[in-house]
């Protein structure tokens, strides 16, 4: 089943997103996480892509595992930075055979040192969809950044080229984290105005310590509201403290985007299951309504 099936659904959908191990040896341990996420009944389940070879084979054994073995909906990150136009391309056909019928396109981050572009890689996540579009009839999923891509000056620029990638071939979106709503609802706002009309999904991620903050915000350049830096001046020092209010402002932010007219929510789940359950345990009656 695609994804974009799904998504077009009566009711709401939540989904998650768990990342492969850095190492094999760590292998078995992301399984049992993700065999403990399915346990929630997700609409998906994404993973995440091992950049550059050494890992990224275990994206597509993890997908293939929910798939197969757990019965979820399964989302392939693909990127495409990191890896020739060959190398990508068998991975797609890996992803085939395997019956992986949803890919996640994306450019990826440059790595330290590369000479990018070069003739032999694809230099935008546009391109890589085009690419995707040649080998299958695949539901593909993008992402997007409320706040703006760090590499584009002008917001306006940034829906351009996010209006050329949907147009390659995108079927849906999913969105950086942002921790302030209102910045989800006007960047839905801009991008209606600007035709893009595929479905989106917020990315929430719980903040659960004051060094996965940091982390988050090095990586995406994401604004932290005053409401959420109170909480961590407060509770950031006590690590079950924290916990619970991280929970607690992700599910006040779902909430807020249930209450909006929001169905499809991602939640980027860091391979913690209990985390995961927290939040949906939380939203029990209200996914219900």
């Amino acid at each position: 089943m695609k994804i974009i099936d799904r998504l077009n659904e009566d009711g709401i959908h939540i989904s998650f997103e768990v990342f492969p191990p850095k190492t094999d040896e760590g292998f078995d341990k992301v399984i049992g996480a993700v065999d403990e996420i399915a346990t929630l009944n997700p609409a998906f389940i994404s993973v995440t892509y091992g950049a550059g070879g050494g890992t990224s084979k275990n994206t597509a054994r993890i997908a293939s595992h929910i798939k197969d073995d757990l019965n979820v909906l399964s989302l392939a990150h693909l990127t495409c930075a990191s890896s020739t136009k060959e190398e990508v391309r068998k991975v797609i056909g890996n992803l085939k055979e395997l019956g992986i019928d949803n890919i996640l396109a994306l450019r990826g981050d440059i790595p330290p040192g590369m000479d990018f572009p070069d003739t032999d890689r694809f230099r935008f996540a546009y391109e890589l969809v085009e690419e995707i579009r040649k080998h299958g009839d695949f539901c593909i999923g993008a992402a997007c950044y409320p706040e703006g891509h760090v590499e584009n000056e002008h917001k306006s620029d940034d829906i351009r080229y996010l209006k050329q990638k949907v147009d390659s071939g995108v079927d849906f979106l999913t969105t950086q984290m942002f921790f302030d709503n209102d910045i989800h609802y006007n960047f839905l706002y801009r991008i209606r105005e600007a035709g893009i009309t595929v479905p989106v999904l917020p990315g929430i991620m719980p903040i659960t310590s004051a060094s996965q903050m940091k982390k988050s915000q090095e990586l995406s350049g994401t604004v932290f509201p005053r409401r959420f830096l109170a909480i961590l001046d407060r509770f950031g020092s006590s690590p079950a403290a924290m916990r619970q209010a991280g929970i607690a402002y992700a599910t006040d932010q779902i909430i807020d985007l249930l209450a909006n007219g929001v169905r499809n929510i991602h939640i980027y789940s860091m391979n913690k299951p209990d985390i995961a359950a927290a939040i949906m345990k939380n939203l029990s009656e209200i996914i219900k309504a």
